[in-house]
């Protein structure tokens, strides 16, 4: 029987784990925490719990499917779709209900902004449009192998490549259709979903909208962590091993073929297979420093990293929901000091979620578990203590200012998550949570692909290569990484 090494235990290694184990591999998955998970963790005390990473749950398909191969789902995982997917407050007194059902978000917009319900309708199948255009090659193909470009659906997309808004930036395309600034904004958010700036990122990225208001969103029973749970017990159940606290220090290669693994603690594994599942920068530098290095890819920009507090609130708030978007009055002034500053804008849009709205035992009964989250840059050296404590002190006055309640003073409970805590805990590099920025108009085509063009046997899953980050994008990988091993 063939072995495949898995390196890291995060939502795309557990995949590849599975689908490998299911294709008839012995796996042996290597990771350096003693937890699985990657960025999909929880935290907390006794009485508050947190989903660490990740909050928004789309394409669920995705984890059943990986759940019910082979026929035998040992989980009972299960969620429910979101009849609001997530609550928009502006500056001014605005709220904005957005629902998961297109028809009935684009008459909320009508009502709240005046802006025809035609228009966002019609937005909206642009997004469905697009998605339903490129999702067969971008999302479950490898974009750097010749065959999968030939075939009739490949040749119909590129056909239809100057339709999908490529050539122009995703604040270009909203502000030219919606004209509404509130609106506007809500669209370009989108682009915060792989790390980006909607005045940089290409329009084609308007792809994200349609999983929210087409596809809809959800919450998983038990919390976001239940996908990590049952990911790792459908492995478990598979015959996947894992070797918890195991660091990776080295690949070894021998004529061009990656043949074993070496962890911290001496052990040396063999395989036919290596698949990392690390951010391909630290992979290439620390794991196989004298091996050619990727020089492009680790020269990219990278994405936009996240600055979060984790709060226990003493007290209950109906008009919020699981996800709320606190907007920042200067949109484009808070992208510009992420990715020109390098620095934290002084209005931030805070972003709150509150998983005890579905979950109750996340909080104590009338108390809620905040988990309150701003984009920051990656981490370039900033003195993050003085960026921390100034952010905090924004963040706090503008939810008391827009939530009209003294926030400080309701806090029982605070942890901090920061770009180098997330670079320390996942070796995502610069603690950029999605590997590189979609900021170019050919980004998609520039990430790491999900093989090595040099080295035979190894291969790449997770948010810093093809596809992309985020939970849908990390299983894709898998997928297409199952794909290409012999």
């Amino acid at each position: 029987m063939k072995t495949a090494i898995v390196i890291g235990a995060g939502m795309g290694g557990l995949a590849t784990a599975i689908r490998l184990r299911h294709q008839g591999y012995q796996v042996k998955v290597l990771e350096a925490n003693d937890y699985p998970g990657g960025k999909l963790t929880m935290t907390g005390d006794d009485l508050y719990r947190f989903d660490a990473g990740p909050s928004l749950f789309t394409m669920p398909e995705k984890v059943d499917e990986l759940l019910n191969l082979g026929g035998h789902n040992p989980t009972t995982f299960s969620y429910e779709r979101l009849d609001e997917v997530c609550r928009y407050y502006y500056e001014d007194g605005t709220m904005i209900h957005g629902y998961g059902d297109a028809s009935r978000f684009a008459k909320e917009v009508e009502q709240k902004l005046g802006v025809n319900s035609k228009v966002v309708s019609k937005h909206l199948a642009k997004s469905e449009y697009i998605f339903n255009t490129t999702n067969h090659l971008f999302l479950e193909k490898s974009l750097h192998k010749v065959r999968s470009y030939l075939n009739w659906k490949t040749l119909v997309s590129f056909l239809k490549i100057p339709t999908l808004n490529i050539h122009r930036s995703m604040d270009s395309v909203n502000r030219s259709v919606l004209k509404h600034d509130k609106l506007v904004q809500l669209f370009n958010r989108y682009a915060t979903y792989n790390g980006s700036s909607p005045y940089k990122a290409p329009g084609i990225l308007n792809i994200i909208p349609h999983l929210e208001f087409g596809q809809g969103a959800y919450f998983p029973k038990g919390g976001m962590y239940q996908i990590t749970q049952s990911l790792t017990a459908k492995a478990k159940d598979l015959g996947v091993q894992f070797y918890f606290g195991e660091q990776v220090t080295s690949v070894a290669v021998n004529n061009k073929v990656a043949e074993s693994v070496t962890t911290q603690s001496g052990k040396t594994f063999e395989g036919d297979v290596v698949v990392s599942n690390m951010d391909v920068v630290p992979f290439y530098r620390k794991l196989m420093p004298n091996e050619k290095q990727p020089e492009k890819v680790i020269a990219q920009e990278r994405s936009s990293s996240a600055l979060i507090f984790y709060w226990g609130i003493r007290k209950a708030f109906d008009q919020l929901i699981l996800h709320n978007i606190l907007f920042s009055l200067d949109y484009k002034e808070e992208f510009r000091h992420i990715f020109e500053e390098y620095d934290i804008y002084e209005d931030p849009t805070v972003y709150i979620n509150i998983s005890s709205k579905h979950n109750t035992s996340d909080a104590p009964l009338g108390s809620e578990n905040w988990f309150v989250m701003i984009n920051v840059p990656s981490d370039q050296g900033q003195d993050w203590d003085e960026l921390i404590a100034k952010a905090r002190n924004h963040i706090i006055s503008k939810i008391s200012r827009m939530l009209d309640t003294d926030i400080e003073s309701l806090i029982e409970y605070e942890s901090i998550l920061d770009p180098r805590l997330i670079e320390q805990k996942t070796s995502s590099y610069q603690g950029a949570l999605y590997g590189t920025a979609s900021n170019n108009t050919m980004a998609a085509f520039f990430r790491h692909p999900n093989f090595s063009r040099e080295i035979d046997n190894l291969f790449f899953c997770g948010g810093s290569v093809h596809p992309g980050g985020g939970i849908p994008l990390a299983l894709s990988s898998a997928k297409i990484v199952s794909e290409l091993v012999p």
